[in-house]
C-alpha cells in the first residue's frame, strides 16, 4: 500500500511538471516560500532561544538556527521535488540554450563585487566558527534560490514555449519578489525595496551567467559566493556595503552599480538562441514532450 501511494504521488508530480505553464512556475515559487517560512516558524518554536533577533549574525547558534537550517531544509525539499519531477539531469546538466559573448559581462561584474567585498571585510570582527557557518549558508542559498528560479522556473517557462527575454525577466522578477519576505523579519521597507531592485538585476546576471557558460552551476557558485561575502563585508543582513569607505568598498559598490545598469540594458539585448531545441513562440518545448510519459 505504501509503495502504491508513493507511486501515485510521483505520477502526480510528473504530470504537473510535464505540462509546464507560466502560472505553474509562479505557483512553485509561492509554494517554496510558504514552505520555507513555515519551516522557519517551526524552528523558531523549538530553538527560538538560540536566535538573536537584534543581531542574527551575532552568534554561531543564531546563524545556524535562523539562517542555515531553514535554507538547508528548503534546499533538500527543492532537490527532492526536482528529482520527483524527473528533471535533475535537465536542470543540472548542460543547457540547450546558448549564450552570446557580451553575456560574459554578467559573471565578470558579479566576481568583481565579490572580490571587493572580500577585500573590504574586517576579518578581525569575525571568529572562525561564524565565518564557516556563513560560508555554509552561502552554499545552501546558492543551491536553493538558483534551483528554484534559474532551475525549475526557467525550465518551466522554456517548456511552456516562452521566448528567452520573457524567461529572463519573469524568472528575475520572481527571484526579486521572493525577497519581499524580508519585511516579515522586520527589515525596513526602504531597504527591502532597494533589495528588490538589486535582486532583479542580480537574478538577470545569474540567468546570463548560466546561459553563457551553459550550466546552472555557474550561477550557483556565483550566488553562493555573493551572499556570504556581502554579509561579512557589511557585518549584517540589512547593512549597506556601499556605505563603507576605502578602495575595496569602492570596487564593490562600483561593480554593483554597473551590474544593475547592465542588467536593465540586457533586457533589451537578450535574444533567443536560433539553434536551441525551441527558440520561443507559442508551442511548448518538444524536448519535454519527448521525455514525458504522459505526452500524446
Amino acid at each position: 500500500m505504501t509503495h502504491r501511494t508513493g507511486e501515485r504521488r510521483t505520477s502526480w508530480v510528473r504530470r504537473f511538471f510535464d505540462r509546464p505553464t507560466t502560472g505553474k512556475a509562479i505557483l512553485v515559487i509561492v509554494a517554496y516560500l510558504v514552505f520555507y517560512l513555515l519551516v522557519g516558524q517551526l524552528i523558531g518554536l523549538f530553538a527560538g532561544d538560540e536566535i538573536d533577533t537584534d543581531d542574527v549574525l551575532g552568534t554561531g547558534g543564531s546563524i545556524f538556527f535562523a539562517l542555515v537550517l531553514p535554507v538547508a531544509i528548503g534546499t533538500l525539499a527543492l532537490v527532492g521535488l526536482t528529482a520527483a519531477a524527473g528533471w535533475l539531469r535537465d536542470v543540472f546538466g548542460r543547457q540547450s540554450v546558448r549564450g552570446r559573448r557580451w553575456m560574459w559581462i554578467a559573471p565578470a561584474l558579479v566576481l568583481l563585487a565579490v572580490v571587493g567585498h572580500v577585500g573590504g571585510t574586517g576579518w578581525d570582527a569575525w571568529d572562525p566558527g561564524r565565518i564557516a557557518l556563513i560560508l555554509l549558508l552561502g552554499v545552501f542559498v546558492g543551491l536553493a534560490e538558483e534551483l528554484a528560479t534559474r532551475g525549475l522556473t526557467v525550465r518551466m517557462l522554456r517548456g511552456a514555449g516562452r521566448p528567452e527575454r520573457f524567461v529572463m525577466v519573469v524568472s528575475s522578477v520572481l527571484f526579486a519578489l521572493m525577497h519581499l519576505t524580508n519585511l516579515l523579519s522586520g527589515m525596513e521597507l526602504g531597504t527591502v525595496l532597494v533589495t528588490v531592485v538589486y535582486t532583479f538585476a542580480f537574478g538577470t546576471c545569474m540567468y546570463l551567467s548560466m546561459r553563457v557558460t551553459g550550466t546552472i552551476w555557474t550561477a550557483i557558485v556565483l550566488h553562493g559566493m555573493t551572499d556570504p561575502s556581502t554579509f561579512l563585508a557589511s557585518g549584517g543582513l540589512d547593512e549597506a556595503v556601499t556605505a563603507q569607505s576605502g578602495g575595496w568598498a569602492l570596487l564593490a559598490s562600483s561593480a554593483t552599480i554597473l551590474m544593475v545598469v547592465f542588467a536593465f540594458v540586457a533586457v533589451f539585448l537578450v535574444r533567443d538562441d536560433p539553434k536551441a531545441p525551441h527558440a520561443g513562440g507559442d508551442e511548448p518545448d518538444p524536448a519535454l514532450a519527448r521525455t514525458s510519459p504522459h505526452a500524446p
